[in-house]
């Protein structure tokens, strides 16, 4: 890489003897200090085991943001049926919801996304702290190129200040179109959380659905037969043991959700429906003649009749399986897809990317999380770090584009359980790139990102001024050596809050935040102007999409 500028100091000029083995980026990881992987979720983090994709169900309205996503209409008298039945009434309209679970205690901040002080992303903390962050001393985004007067380490294509040379950005710029980059912005929240364990409750799937995200197929899928259907927990008060998650790992997964019997296969599709339609009228008949003897006669009438609506409506809608397979889907894969077939072909976690975000963003399912696993990369190197990174980064990338394609909104999130630092040491190698060695677990180093895409332009950050702008861009703030201060926020030194600020930010973008003590009656943010001061952006649609 080039450097533009040298900056002397004693601390960052360390340099390791020899470098200890660079793990590729599926080779599991034995370290020193932890002792051997016992529970599944350490199988996970140490990469013994892989996180598997995780889909929440949301919005129908998807299916029509894009006209190729939707089936033919049923017949007319079974089309006014299907609003008695609740069936395609656009659900409950709510953006997208991804989020990430690197299990195991990535690095998010400094080398990957930027933070800073009060002031944000871009009031500087110490060369020291970044030498923390694992940034040496002439990476760090304070540093001005004497040429251009401006750093050459501070990219923000993607509205959120990135590292210039962060691996999840180089990933991500991989998948993301110039164009569609224009129409993302994001925020970052400095904030601790225990290292190497599933008992952070990190996972909002359950929040994101009680602020209203629900949808036709599903309303939640998880990597893990567990309650968050991710790696770490969800916080307690939020769980619905009723929408427990299903698992959904690969493409058989997805196109398996619906069977549509075998009366698709031994007729074609349009002839599948016609029967189903022909057996509902019939039923209706019979129904009008009988009086079932049960006080509530008509809920018993309407069950039978909503029962054989919706069996032709599924039909009707997924009895073509390519309406659902991502490996069908020629943004996804292929000569002008997000994946190439050999990157299909070959790597698990885009498969599980390209599940999860077709079901989500073409609103067969409404949020998702993808737990990606051996996130706890301290391996005595920068190289394997890098490699996952940039794996990741790409994933993330995969799912804002194909957003783009579809042209619906999505709000993307990332986070893991703890995080973790470096001593100074350097790492040379090709993939090292000349950055800090990663040495050890440090909880205080972490935090979580958002980024947010529209397809009606980028979201605007609260705030009438840069100034202010810049605070609620970056909730919350570390220490000028590095660390998050934990009196910054309330999502700072509480995981179950930083949930919490999750899910506002998701009302928020519906201009829904003043709904957030009917949704989390017991939240703990506080009155509405500390809620204010917890938001980022103003909203991007009004209520509904």
């Amino acid at each position: 890489m080039k450097k533009t500028y040298s900056f002397a100091s004693s601390f960052n000029k360390a340099r390791k003897p020899s470098i200890p083995k660079v793990h590729d980026k599926d080779q599991p990881l034995i370290l020193e200090g932890h002792g051997k992987p016992l529970t599944r979720r350490e199988f996970i983090s140490q990469g013994f085991c892989a996180g598997a994709g995780v889909v929440m169900g949301t919005s129908a309205l998807g299916l029509f943001a894009n006209p190729r996503k939707a089936g033919a209409a049923l017949s007319p008298d079974l089309e006014a049926l299907k609003q008695t039945c609740g069936i395609d009434t656009l659900g409950a309209g709510k953006i997208p919801f991804i989020t990430f679970d690197l299990a195991g205690g990535a690095n998010m901040a400094g080398s990957n996304v930027l933070i800073g002080g009060r002031g944000g992303q871009l009031d500087f903390i110490s060369t020291q702290g970044y030498s923390r962050q694992g940034l040496p001393g002439d990476m760090v985004p304070s540093v001005a190129n004497p040429e251009t007067g401006l750093s050459d380490f501070i990219n923000q294509e993607l509205g959120l200040a990135f590292h210039s040379d962060s691996a999840f950005l180089r990933g991500m710029l991989e998948k993301v179109s110039v164009t569609n980059r224009a129409n993302i912005n994001g925020a970052v929240i400095p904030a601790r959380s225990e290292n190497d364990t599933g008992n952070n409750p990190h996972s909002p799937l359950y929040g994101i659905n009680k602020a209203g995200a629900d949808g036709s197929l599903l309303t939640l899928i998880g990597s893990r037969s567990s309650d968050s259907g991710a790696n770490s927990l969800a916080p307690f008060a939020m769980i619905d043991e009723s929408k427990r998650p299903t698992k959904i790992d690969r493409p058989s997964d997805v196109t398996g959700l619906v069977d549509t019997g075998d009366l698709v296969g031994l007729l074609s599709q349009d002839d599948s429906v016609a029967v189903m339609e022909s057996i509902q009228r019939i039923s209706d008949l019979k129904l009008n003649r009988v009086d079932t003897g049960i006080s509530s006669d008509d809920v018993v009438k309407d069950l039978v009749r909503c029962g054989y609506v919706k069996s032709a409506n599924i039909t009707d809608r997924f009895g073509d399986p390519s309406t659902l397979d991502p490996a069908l889907d020629p943004d996804i894969v292929g000569a002008g897809g997000i994946f190439t077939q050999e990157e299909l072909d070959s790597d698990g976690e885009f498969r599980k990317t390209a599940s999860v975000m077709k079901l989500v963003i073409n609103g067969f399912a409404g949020a998702g999380s993808i737990t990606m696993g051996g996130y706890d990369y301290h391996t005595g190197n920068r190289a394997t770090g890098e490699v996952r990174d940039l794996r990741a980064g790409r994933c993330m990338g995969a799912c804002l584009e194909y957003a783009a394609r579809v042209g619906m909104p999505l709000m993307m999130y990332v986070y893991s359980d703890g995080s973790l630092s470096s001593n100074g040491m350097i790492d040379d190698s090709i993939d090292g790139r000349g950055k800090g060695v990663w040495t050890g677990d440090n909880s205080s180093t972490a935090g979580s990102f958002f980024l947010v895409y529209n397809p009606g332009g980028p979201p605007q950050l609260i705030g009438a001024d840069a100034t202010t702008q810049a605070q609620h861009q970056q909730i919350g703030f570390m220490r000028r050596d590095g660390s998050v201060e934990t009196a910054s926020s309330p999502a700072a030194n509480n995981v179950n809050l930083l949930v919490e600020t999750v899910v506002l930010n998701y009302l928020a973008l519906h201009g829904e935040q003043g709904r957030m003590s009917e949704v989390l009656p017991n939240h703990g943010l506080g009155n509405a102007a500390l809620m204010d001061s917890l938001t980022a952006f103003q909203p991007i649609v009004n209520g509904r999409i």
